[in-house]
């Protein structure tokens, strides 16, 4: 199973991920969208799971979704601090015992494992702005193992 993963859109989806998420099987947005025209522009590519950001103050999203694919359990929420999950987050990761914790906010790229959980951020993918690296990424699933393929934008 293929996954594109992709956060910060911020109102403009780079006019490349169509082509760079053709053949994908479910695409998980990690928060601040911007407009709905986004979603349902990404939706043209496969199914999306997309959650609230904080620059998305009227989109009917949730804070966090559980998503299983592929025989994994994914948790997406847009703001999230790997090494010091917020207690929210400490109570809903002991709840739903995620897999894979998705997020964004933060800009940066993403992907490292701490005790069971991975924890993955795909970048930034909002219009180009102050040489941020703009970046979004698939990820590959075969029996439970994951392996990430990073998007330059």
């Amino acid at each position: 199973m293929k996954i594109g993963v992709i956060s910060d859109t911020h109102d403009f989806l780079d006019p490349k991920i169509p082509d760079l998420f053709a053949g994908v099987d479910h695409i998980l947005h990690a928060g601040d969208v911007g407009t709905a025209i986004i979603l349902f522009e990404l939706e043209q590519i496969a199914p999306v799971t997309a959650v609230l950001g904080n620059n998305d103050d009227f989109l009917a999203l949730k804070e966090t979704e559980i998503v299983p694919l592929s025989g994994l359990k994914f948790l997406l929420h847009h703001i999230v601090n790997p090494r010091t999950p917020s207690e929210t987050l400490q109570q809903q990761i002991a709840k739903y015992r995620p897999d894979v914790v998705v997020f964004g906010h933060s800009h940066r790229a993403f992907d490292e494992r701490i005790g069971k959980i991975l924890f993955f951020n795909p970048g930034y993918s909002g219009k180009p702005r102050l040489g941020l690296a703009r970046t979004a990424a698939i990820l590959h699933c075969d029996a439970g193992v994951l392996h990430t393929e990073w998007l330059r934008l």
